[in-house]
């Protein structure tokens, strides 16, 4: 299960209910509620952009919404419970804009049109990720945008002790040390090709098992810094990894794909060149490190996604102060 998946799962449980709402409403209605401010007095018209219900999808939607507020549009965000139910709603124009994950909307795009058993098109080459995404897209009525730096991807985490005893900044580091590696991570890694097989495969780690304790939970980090495990599978954006000791080891050789976050729009309602230009600021701007401070700010200071999304958008000179 990958990182976005795992999120998704977890929202899951919201699907019913939700599909129920969005019947009774009708898809006007989208545009009539939003779950977030806006300054209402947009002139270049409404538009309505879709977040999932997890942290990172919340502020990456308020990154959107103020961004084109400030540009004179009236924004506002509804956040929706999984990709499952915000695509259709994307593709009808309920929903105008939502941030995405270039390589696992390709792939849910890809099952969508050819079948759960279709051979896959994303990778960790993120210029043919696009690529396939938008070959996938244009045939919904979606305009994908430009990637950019930031990413969210499965990746793993050692401890820092026990990187500097071994000398490990890569995961190709790790495969040379000739180290013995328990795996905290979900029982799903024991055949999932980006995880235990791929880390044998690519890197020559030597995998002695895998300790189900879930993908960047607490106790799995719990885990590896107390020593019983000694390799987490956790996400570029996880924000709490120096609070257990933790730190990132470079996929140098990309087992992981390209999960670039990229604006996804409704091309007929949202596709016009201004909304590209402005979300396209913001895209260029972003980068992993900074997601995941901002990530940080709303899980660990519990500030709010609408205040860091603000402080960012404004110390990058992005919108007014």
């Amino acid at each position: 299960m990958n990182s976005r998946t795992r999120r998704m799962a977890l929202a899951a449980v919201a699907v019913g209910a939700l599909t129920a709402g969005l019947a009774a409403c009708g898809g006007d209605s989208l545009e009539g509620k939003d779950d977030s401010g806006s300054s209402g007095g947009g002139k270049k018209g409404k538009v309505v952009i879709g977040a999932a219900s997890f942290t990172e999808a919340k502020v990456m939607g308020e990154l959107y919404r103020q961004i084109l507020d400030d540009a004179g549009y009236d924004a506002s965000v509804k956040t929706v419970a999984n990709r499952e139910i915000y695509e259709p709603q994307l593709v009808k124009g309920a929903i105008d804009v939502v941030p995405e994950y270039a390589a696992t909307l390709a792939e849910f795009l890809n099952v969508k049109k050819n079948g759960k058993d279709a051979k896959a098109v994303a990778s960790s080459d993120v210029d043919a990720t696009v690529t396939a995404l938008r070959g996938l897209a244009e045939p919904e009525g979606l305009k994908v945008l430009d990637a950019g730096g930031a990413v969210d991807q499965n990746a793993f985490a050692v401890s820092e002790s026990f990187a500097k005893k071994h000398g490990l900044k890569t995961l190709s580091d790790l495969g040379k040390s000739g180290q013995k590696v328990k795996v905290a991570a979900g029982d799903e890694c024991e055949t999932r090709p980006f995880c235990a097989p791929g880390l044998k495969k690519k890197y020559g780690i030597d995998v002695t098992g895998i300790d189900p304790k879930g993908v960047g939970t607490t106790q799995a980090k719990q885990a590896v810094k107390n020593g019983e495990d000694q390799l987490v599978l956790t996400t570029t954006t996880d924000a709490t990894l120096k609070n257990f000791g933790l730190v990132l080891l470079e996929d140098d050789k990309k087992l992981q794909n390209a999960d670039n976050i990229i604006p996804v729009v409704n091309a007929k309602d949202a596709g016009d060149k201004e909304i590209s230009d402005v979300l396209g600021k913001l895209t260029k701007t972003l980068t992993t490190d900074d997601l995941v401070e901002l990530n940080r700010k709303v899980d660990a200071e519990r500030q709010k996604e609408a205040d860091v999304a603000k402080d960012y958008l404004a110390s990058k000179g992005l919108i007014g102060k």
